[in-house]
C-alpha cells in the first residue's frame, strides 16, 4: 500500500503543476486591472503615474512567463503563496482561516447525504419498482434538476424569512445564549442541507443501481441457497460490494462539490474558501484566486487518493501492492 501512495503523490506533481499553469493563463488573460481598486485613473492627472508605480510594485506589468516563473518559484522554493493585493496579509494565512469553515460545510453535507442516499437506494434496490421506489425515483430526479442557487434562494425564504426558524447567513452569532458549537451547528444547517439535497439524489440513485447489479450475482443467490438471512445477504454480502461505485462517485465529484460549496457559501454568507475566491474574483486578487485555485487542486487529489485508498478497505481483494 504505501509504495501505491508514495507513487500517486509523485503523480500529483507535474498534475499540479499543469493546474497551475492553466489557471495562471486563464487569469492574467482575463479582462480587468487589479490595481484599479487602488487609484482611478479618472481622478487626478498623476493617476496614470500612480497606477504605473503600483503595476511595477506589485509585478504585474511583467510578461505573463515572468510573472508565472516568479510566482512558482516563490510557492516551491519558500512555501509562500505570496501577498494579497487587497490588504497586504500573507495569502496563506488567509486561506488557512476558511480551510475549516469550507471543509466543514462539504464533510456535513457528505454525511447527511449518505446518511439518507444509502437507506433509500438499499431500499429501492430490495423493492424495486414499489410504490415507495417509485417516489424515490421521482424525488431523486427533481433532486438532480433543481439548481443548487435557486433551492437555496427557495430554503432561505422558506425557513428563514417565513417561518424563521434558521439563520439566513453567516456561520455564528445569531444562536443567543447557544454554546458556540451548537451556535455553529444551528447556522451550518440550512447550507449543509441545500448542498447535500443534490447529494441525495445523485447517491441514491447510484446506490440503486449498484445494488441492482450486485443482488443479480451468483454469489447472492448462494446465500440464499444456504439459509443465510435476508438481512445479512444485503447488507453483509451484497452492501460492501455496491458501495464501490460510490466511492468511485464521491472522488470524481469533489471539483463539483467544491464548486457547489462556492456558491453556496457565497448566497449564505458562509466564511469559506469559497466565499473568499468571489471576493478576490471581484476585485482581481490574483495572488489569493490562484492560492484558493492550487489549494483547492490539492484537496480534490487528496480526496481522490482517499477514495483509492477506501477501495481497499471496503474490498479486501484490492491490493495495490501486489502485482
Amino acid at each position: 500500500m504505501f509504495p501505491y501512495i508514495l507513487r500517486r503523490i509523485v503523480q500529483m506533481i507535474p498534475l499540479l503543476f499543469i493546474i497551475s499553469i492553466v489557471s495562471f493563463l486563464l487569469m492574467t488573460m482575463a479582462p480587468g486591472d487589479p490595481t484599479a481598486m487602488f487609484v482611478n485613473p479618472e481622478s487626478s492627472k498623476g493617476a496614470e503615474q500612480d497606477l504605473s508605480a503600483i503595476r511595477d510594485k506589485l509585478g504585474v506589468d511583467k510578461p505573463i512567463y515572468v510573472q508565472y516563473a516568479k510566482w512558482i518559484k516563490m510557492i516551491v522554493l519558500d512555501g509562500d503563496f505570496g501577498y494579497s493585493f487587497q490588504d497586504g496579509r500573507p495569502v496563506l494565512e488567509k486561506i488557512v482561516e476558511r480551510i475549516p469553515a469550507t471543509l466543514l460545510l462539504m464533510g456535513t453535507a457528505i454525511f447527511i447525504s449518505f446518511l439518507i442516499a444509502i437507506p433509500i437506494g438499499i431500499y429501492s434496490a430490495v423493492r424495486q419498482y414499489s410504490p415507495l421506489d417509485n417516489t424515490f425515483t421521482f424525488l431523486s430526479f427533481l433532486g438532480i434538476s433543481i439548481p443548487s442557487f435557486f433551492f437555496a434562494i427557495m430554503m432561505m425564504l422558506v425557513f428563514s424569512l417565513k417561518l424563521g426558524w434558521f439563520p439566513a447567513s453567516n456561520m455564528r452569532g445569531d444562536g443567543g445564549n447557544l454554546p458556540t458549537a451548537l451556535d455553529i451547528l444551528y447556522h451550518l444547517i440550512l447550507p449543509a442541507s441545500v448542498l447535500a439535497f443534490g447529494l441525495v439524489a445523485q447517491y441514491s440513485r447510484f446506490m440503486r443501481s449498484s445494488m441492482l447489479e450486485v443482488i443479480h450475482q451468483d454469489y447472492i443467490r448462494t446465500a440464499r441457497a444456504k439459509g443465510v438471512t435476508e438481512g445479512k445477504v444485503v447488507f453483509k454480502h451484497a452492501f460492501r460490494n455496491a458501495l464501490l461505485p460510490i466511492i468511485t462517485l464521491i472522488g470524481l465529484q469533489l471539483p463539483h462539490l467544491f464548486g457547489g460549496a462556492l456558491i453556496i457559501e457565497q448566497i449564505f454568507a458562509w466564511p469559506g474558501m469559497g466565499r473568499l475566491a468571489i471576493g478576490s474574483i471581484f476585485i482581481r486578487d490574483y495572488q489569493v484566486i490562484m492560492g484558493v485555485t492550487m489549494v483547492t487542486a490539492v484537496l480534490v487529489v487528496i480526496g481522490n487518493l482517499l477514495a483509492d485508498i477506501l477501495y481497499a478497505v471496503v474490498d479486501p481483494r484490492i491490493q495495490y501492492g501486489k502485482t
